[in-house]
């Protein structure tokens, strides 16, 4: 990537299929985990696995392989039926496959300071999830919007942007939360 030190791996039309193949597997939950048990993985500082917002066997996979989950909240009404049922989600993985799964924290995008909805969120979800919340609100922006058609992500499209200074706070606000984790 132009990025230095960051990698991307993207999936491809093959995963679709890949659910399939290994649904009847015994370890058809550790699959992920394994690949990221290796010398090559563990030369990352990180590992950001993007998931859908669905939960099928990949989403299984990322969560059994994870540390922790990054979850990013829409400051929207409806958002706030998915997060308790992530929140389940999570529960119900640390039960089966992952005990040591964390919630690292949730991140509240898409925010929009004009729209008293969206206030209403950040507090009910700040009220209800304390610390787990993240100081860093990331603000609807049409250039962050735009960066994907122009194969580039945010910060590289428009640093200066109010999204692409959101996120790099929030970079900076996971760093410091994961070193402390660590340290604990």
């Amino acid at each position: 990537t132009a990025v230095p030190n960051l990698s991307i791996v993207p999936s491809t039309m093959d995963l679709l299929g890949f659910e399939m193949e290994i649904s009847q597997a015994t370890d058809r939950a550790f699959r992920l985990k394994r690949a990221l048990d290796t010398d090559v993985a563990r030369a990352y500082s990180y590992i950001l696995v993007d998931c859908p917002p669905s939960f099928n066997l990949l989403t299984m996979n990322a969560m059994a392989a994870a540390h922790s989950v990054l979850v990013p909240l829409q400051c929207e009404f409806f958002a706030l039926e998915g997060l308790s049922q992530l929140l389940e989600t999570v529960d119900q993985v640390r039960r089966t496959v992952n005990p040591l799964l964390d919630i690292q924290g949730i991140v509240l995008t898409m925010f929009d300071a004009r729209n008293n909805l969206a206030q209403q969120v950040v507090s009910d979800v700040r009220t209800y999830l304390g610390d787990k919340v993240y100081h860093t609100l990331i603000p609807r922006n049409v250039r962050v919007s735009e960066a994907p058609s122009y194969g580039k992500p945010a910060i590289l499209y428009d640093l200066k942007c109010a999204g692409s200074q959101a996120y790099l706070q929030l970079a900076s606000e996971v760093i410091q939360r994961e070193r402390r984790r660590k340290a604990a």
